[in-house]
């Protein structure tokens, strides 16, 4: 599922990680000296990466959060006390800003450059110009909605992200939240505006965010998340007394009283009144555009030129494969009866967790118990692993309904281990795919992937903390390699349901390139997603988030193709630990970079 460096949205997570259009701000909002982004740094394109990227992220107080970005402490502060507003001012000036390193990189010889200097100047014109590109479709990024929308990862990120260590972080987390109201009316503004041209989300879209955000301003005040998170973290610093702790409390209770939730109201009416003008057409061919930002997103996260219709096809013969080796296997278990689908949801029943606090407490405890034995199985295929630890937690409440699990990236600093997410809704609430999605969020997924690009050092840090964006397919293709990678090796032996969930896990997957790619250039309904098997939650996702389902099964085909064309050039000289060291340290990338670093890799294994 996405990551959160964003919160990713590490997007994506991150999802954040934090996307761009999650993390916009006014430029330099921090009021911090900016360095030029302007003319060639004489010092070399190292100093360059470094000049433009600090210029990017004084932009980016949300992401140098997420990230812990700045080592002057006084800079990191201040982006601490600041949110990034929603307004298209914001995101035009980033784009002129990603105009002009474009134009500043090319001045570069790539041919002086060292290896990892060449692959990161090639990474950053690649998402530069993917930034560049996308303005033209923008328009179909709605600002607010039930997945990723300001009124999820405003909230998201001061919860999960906005540290609270110290006293100062009080201070700068009160800071924060009396910005809410004002990034969140940037984005209802924007929501109005783009309706006022007929470019509204789906009806469905609309009551889902509808119902999400009366969720989460349901509760009173001070038993608002904004508020119990906070007060349960100042629990903790020992530096900050009882009467500081309590004025803190009472503080946060009266900002989300006074000014967060009448924000929301304010959206929640905004949306309201787009209701009656929204149809249920889903997918963005509905738009003027809407084939060109399709295929523009396709690009954008599977890093490949493949069409909607052949990745649609790439999807139909890869769920027939898989089906094929699950009714085998269901088979050997006796469950005989009925279609594939029919008889796994049989199982993830029988296999279910009860839906009370005894049975969100137990599938938490069992998340747990499940990461640490996974990082007892990695120690035969990774010799390198993060320093940072990965742990789990429950999302909120108000986030059960829509969210997907998730993985929010550690600081540079390491002061917070990267967080898998898990929503607690009844469908979730199953031993049956456990295993595997803690190997897709976690171990050796997303948490190796990712804490390993943050700790690596040799990588110029808009790599490290992805400050320009991730790249789907390369970081969701490694989670769903890391899960066959479980398979390939031995780690559900003895346990066909583990197995059998495994498959479903790739079986969905390999549906989303089918339905993603039906919504979006095929005309599908929302109900015949459904009914291909694709849950209401994720189906909405898919149509708030054009393409990015497709990134995970593109992904991992490609990385499996390069890990069987090392073993087969390398013979008995390959080595999985060697494989995924190349793969890990080199970072996100492009596939077809990433082929290269491959390519590089089994020359020098196969050197006398």
């Amino acid at each position: 599922m996405p990551i959160r460096f964003r919160v990713a949205p590490l997007g994506i997570a991150l999802a954040t990680a934090l996307t761009l259009a999650a993390c916009s701000t006014s430029p330099n909002p921090a009021g911090v000296p900016v360095a030029s982004a302007g003319a060639q740094d004489e010092r070399g394109v190292a100093a360059f990466f470094e000049s433009f990227t600090d210029t990017w992220m004084r932009r980016q107080p949300s992401s140098a959060t997420a990230s812990g970005y700045f080592d002057d402490p006084a800079v990191q502060a201040e982006m601490d006390r600041q949110l990034t507003p929603q307004t298209r001012a914001f995101r035009q000036e980033t784009v002129a800003l990603a105009q002009r390193g474009l134009a500043d990189l090319a001045r570069f010889d790539r041919a002086a450059m060292d290896p990892t200097e060449r692959v990161s100047a090639e990474l950053m014109a690649w998402q530069l110009q993917s930034i560049v590109d996308g303005e033209r479709h923008a328009d179909f990024d709605f600002p607010l909605q039930q997945f990723s929308g300001a009124n999820v990862n405003l909230p998201n990120l001061m919860t999960v992200v906005h540290p609270v260590r110290n006293a100062q972080d009080a201070g700068h987390y009160l800071a924060r939240l009396r910005q809410f109201d004002a990034r969140m009316d940037e984005a209802t503004e924007r929501s109005r505006e783009l309706a006022t041209r007929g470019i509204l989300p789906p009806r469905f879209i609309l009551e889902a965010t509808i119902a999400q955000m009366r969720q989460f301003i349901a509760p009173a005040p001070a038993a608002n998340p904004l508020v119990t998170t906070f007060k349960d973290r100042l629990a903790s610093v020992e530096a900050i007394d009882d009467g500081t702790r309590h004025a803190h409390v009472a503080d946060a209770t009266a900002v989300v009283r006074d000014s967060v939730y009448p924000a929301w109201q304010r959206a929640i009416a905004t949306l309201e009144s787009q209701l009656p003008a929204a149809t249920d057409d889903a997918g963005l061919w509905r738009f003027d555009g809407g084939a060109e930002a399709y295929a523009h997103h396709l690009r954008r996260f599977t890093s490949t030129s493949l069409g909607a219709e052949e990745i649609h096809e790439i999807g139909k013969r890869e769920v027939a494969r898989i089906e094929g080796e699950m009714d085998t296997i269901l088979r050997s278990i006796g469950r005989t009866d009925g279609t594939v689908r029919e008889r796994i949801d049989a199982l993830r029943k029988d296999l279910a967790y009860s839906n009370d606090d005894a049975g969100r407490k137990a599938i938490m405890d069992d998340i747990e118990t499940m990461m640490r034995d996974a990082e007892r199985r990695a120690d035969a295929l990774f010799d390198i692993r993060p320093k940072t630890a990965v742990i789990a937690q429950p999302y909120p409440e108000y986030r059960w309904a829509s969210a997907a699990a998730s993985y929010t990236a550690p600081p540079l600093d390491g002061s917070r281990p990267g967080v898998y997410q898990m929503p607690l809704r009844p469908d979730r609430l199953t031993r049956f795919g456990l295993r595997t999605l803690v190997y897709h969020e976690a171990v050796p997924g997303h948490h190796f992937q990712v804490a390993l690009s943050v700790e690596n050092q040799a990588l110029p840090k808009f790599r490290q903390t992805r400050a320009l964006g991730g790249i789907s397919a390369f970081s969701e293709g490694w989670a769903l390699y890391a899960e066959r990678l479980a398979a390939e090796e031995g780690w559900y032996e003895g346990d066909p349901e583990g197995r059998l969930g495994q498959l479903d896990a790739a079986l969905f997957r390999a549906r989303r390139l089918v339905a993603d790619t039906g919504l979006h250039a095929m005309r599908w309904t929302r109900q015949q997603a459904i009914d291909y098997g694709i849950p209401p939650s994720e189906v909405d996702r898919y149509v708030v988030m054009p393409g990015q389902a497709t990134s995970y099964m593109i992904g991992q085909l490609e990385i499996v193709r390069l890990r069987d064309k090392a073993r087969d050039a390398l013979g008995e000289r390959f080595d999985p630990r060697e494989f995924h060291n190349r793969v890990l340290l080199t970072g996100v990338v492009p596939l077809e970079l990433l082929e290269r670093e491959v390519d590089d890799y089994i020359a020098g294994a196969s050197a006398p």
